[in-house]
């Protein structure tokens, strides 16, 4: 089985551009439009999917959770649950987001928090599904989705190795298309070391068959860059209009300016890297002949002189000789008078 998935119609392997993912989630403030903006923005930018989150919020907290005071300067509501109720949003208004989406082209996904949510997200007949790091042990969750027959990918944040191997296993028994995301569940990353990218070269070792990506809480981009380049060819980004906005997540998303460059610099890595085979290229021709050294004579060399190593100086262009064959002009006698500074051949010398 080759390392690959498609994506609401688009592959993805080890050979493709890296799949790019505005994650909205609740950054749309629960309004619908600003949402749109949203979306339109993510297009703009070049991302290919847009990613939002979907909570059946009484059967996702317990009451006491739900009923938990949550007044500060992020809330929406004096409660915990109340401040979540305000940022869901329903099926009609998704169905929205959703029309326009295809309207601009661009991909809508979601990742689904709890079952009652998954019978919702397949009401909109969504072409994939996000499974967050907070259900990385939720088997219960996982073959739900699983059933759906779906491509999913699995944030691993907060988990072991052993975590993600039990939910890569639950989901692939039932369903093959699953990508498997390095995570670190911090929002935002502070500490660089707790990023371990190397766990993506980890991951691609031990699921030969998954395509492996970086669901990413930096702010910035560089870190999604050097994961590229160690295989993740799935990238998610949180994503804002405005780092100002009331929200935990505003702070460290991405804005369009940040998105755009984030898509440009993975864009460009897949030309950089290459196939691997070291080769002189058509825009190295020109400054490569004015910067190489030919050989040429020291000074003016008379007919049948013998050649030394002091009759030779070495100097730009490179039109001539390179320095290598000196070895091969030592000891020859010329042919004729040789000016200095003019080009030393083969043709010039005796041939034994």
């Amino acid at each position: 089985m080759d390392r690959e998935i498609f994506l609401d119609g688009v592959l993805v392997n080890d050979e493709t551009d890296c799949y790019v993912i505005a994650e909205i989630g609740n950054n749309h403030q629960g309004d619908v439009e600003i949402a749109k903006q949203m979306v339109k923005a993510a297009k703009d930018c070049g991302a290919d999917a847009v990613k939002f989150q979907k909570r059946d919020n009484r059967s996702f907290l317990t009451k006491e959770a739900f009923n938990s005071p949550y007044e500060n300067e992020n809330s929406y509501g004096k409660t915990y649950g109340e401040h979540r109720e305000f940022l869901e949003l329903g099926l009609e208004e998704l169905a929205e987001i959703q029309a326009y989406c295809k309207e601009l082209g661009i991909s809508m996904f979601s990742t689904a928090f709890d079952l009652n949510s998954v019978d919702v997200l397949e009401e909109l007949d969504i072409p994939f599904y996000k499974i967050a790091s907070g259900d990385l042990r939720n088997t219960v969750l996982q073959k739900r989705i699983a059933e759906t027959g779906k491509p999913i990918l699995i944030s691993t944040g907060g988990g072991d190795l052993q975590d993600v191997v039990r939910a890569y296993e639950t989901i692939t028994a039932i369903n093959d298309q699953v990508a498997v995301l390095q995570c670190t569940a911090a929002y935002p990353i502070l500490d660089y070391s707790e990023m371990n990218l190397s766990v993506v070269s980890t991951y691609r070792k031990e699921f030969p068959n998954a395509v492996i990506g970086l669901s990413d809480h930096e702010n910035g981009t560089t870190m999604s860059l050097a994961a590229y380049i160690l295989g993740a060819r799935i990238v998610e980004k949180h994503f804002t209009l405005n780092h100002a906005w009331k929200g935990t997540d505003h702070s460290f998303s991405l804005t369009p300016r940040g998105l755009s460059l984030a898509v440009k610099s993975l864009r460009r890595a897949k030309l950089a890297l290459g196939d691997g085979v070291k080769v002189a290229t058509p825009s190295e021709k020109s400054p490569i002949f004015k910067m190489s050294k030919s050989i040429v004579a020291a000074r003016d060399l008379p007919a049948c002189h013998v050649l030394e190593w002091d009759d030779f100086a070495f100097k730009c262009p490179g039109n001539g000789l390179p320095p290598y064959e000196i070895d091969n002009l030592i000891g020859k006698t010329l042919l004729e008078n040789v000016p200095e500074d003019q080009l030393v051949t083969f043709e010039l010398v005796e041939n034994d």
